[in-house]
């Protein structure tokens, strides 16, 4: 697998910029105004059953507070989220302000595609496994 940044003349990934925008705004309110007061959870949480994104608002907030270590407790998924969608503005601002884009391809062979879809896979029910792990935790009422 090959990987190469370079810098485009346009942003060719608009809608992961938007993505971004609607998930930094989304952390900042969790900031300014706390969590949600509606119920976001789906059914199968009030049964037990936890999912790999169990705890991430709880996590998010936690995040932007600036206390990692508890919010690594709740979802470690909130604290990427969180640090891809700052980056990715980051990216954005940059872009604006010189009018290049960082950009990267990827160049694969279909063993090292098929190795990170695993990777990506074997992740997926770790941090599952993990979330039910801490159901306790996780439906608790903050």
């Amino acid at each position: 697998m090959r990987m190469r940044l370079y810098l485009a003349p346009t942003d060719r990934h608009r809608s992961v910029t938007w993505v971004a925008a609607l998930g930094a705004a989304a952390s900042l309110a969790l900031l300014t105004f706390g969590l949600p007061p509606i119920d976001l959870h789906p059914p199968w949480h009030h049964l037990g059953l936890m999912d790999p994104l169990c705890g991430g608002t709880r996590s998010a907030r936690l995040t932007m507070e600036g206390d990692l270590a508890e919010a690594w407790r709740y979802n470690p998924l909130g604290i990427a989220a969180v640090l891809a969608a700052f980056a990715t503005l980051g990216r954005a601002a940059l872009g604006v302000v010189s009018g290049r884009w960082v950009d990267v391809h990827v160049r694969s062979t279909r063993t090292a595609t098929r190795t990170l879809w695993t990777l990506a896979a074997s992740t997926f029910i770790a941090l599952w496994v993990r979330q039910q792990l801490i159901a306790d935790l996780l439906v608790q009422q903050t």
